[in-house]
C-alpha cells in the first residue's frame, strides 16, 4: 500500500468535522464573518499540518485546540491593535498640545475645502501622498507639464483664500496642508 493520499484525508476530516468547529468558533465571536475567518485559519493549519492531525474522533478534539489558539491569537491582535490606537491618540494629543493653540488649523481646513475638487486632489496628491509631478501626471493621466501647472495653480488659489482668511500658510508649514486631511 502506498502513502496515504493528503488531499483525501484533509476532505474526510474537513466534511466530518465543519459543521462541529464553524459552531464551536461561531459561538465565541462576534460576527459570521470573524467565525468564516477563524475556521479558515483552523483548517489552514490543519492543512499545513496533516500529518500531526490524530486519526478518528481524535481530530476533532484536536481541531478545537487550533480554533481556540486562533481565537486566543485574534483576541490579542485586537488588544494590540487597541493599545497601538489608544498610544497613537495620546502622541497626537500632545503633538497637539506642543504646536500651541495659536494656530488656526480649522481655517486652513476651511480654506482647503473651498477648493475644487480637483485643486485638492492635486494638492492632497503632493502634500499627502508626496508624489512628485511626473507621479502625479501619471494618477491624474496627463503631461508632466499639465500636472506642474494644476499644482501651482492650486497652490496660488489656496494661498490667495488663505490670505483673505488672514491666514498666513508660511507660519504653519506642511503640517497645516497635513491636519486637512481629516476634512475629506
Amino acid at each position: 500500500m502506498g502513502p496515504p493520499d493528503h488531499k483525501q484525508r484533509f476532505e474526510e476530516i474537513y466534511t466530518a468535522n465543519y459543521a462541529d468547529i464553524l459552531a464551536y468558533l461561531r459561538r465565541r465571536t462576534d460576527s459570521h464573518d470573524d467565525a468564516a475567518d477563524a475556521l479558515a485559519e483552523t483548517f489552514a493549519t490543519a492543512w499545513r499540518r496533516l500529518d500531526d492531525v490524530p486519526e478518528g474522533h481524535r481530530a476533532r478534539l484536536w481541531l478545537y485546540g487550533v480554533a481556540r489558539r486562533v481565537l486566543a491569537n485574534g483576541r490579542r491582535a485586537d488588544s494590540r491593535r487597541s493599545e497601538l490606537v489608544e498610544r497613537l491618540g495620546q502622541q497626537l494629543e500632545q503633538w497637539a498640545q506642543s504646536v500651541g493653540a495659536d494656530n488656526d488649523f480649522d481655517g486652513v481646513r476651511e480654506a482647503f475645502m473651498r477648493l475644487s475638487p480637483d485643486d485638492r486632489e492635486v494638492l492632497a496628491l503632493a502634500g499627502w501622498e508626496g508624489l512628485g509631478s511626473h507621479e502625479i501626471a501619471t494618477v491624474l493621466g496627463c503631461s508632466r507639464g499639465a500636472a506642474r501647472l494644476r499644482l501651482h495653480r492650486a497652490r496660488k488659489r489656496l494661498a490667495k483664500d488663505l490670505k483673505a482668511a488672514g491666514l498666513d500658510i508660511a507660519r504653519y508649514g506642511m503640517r497645516a496642508i497635513a491636519m486637512t486631511k481629516e476634512a475629506i
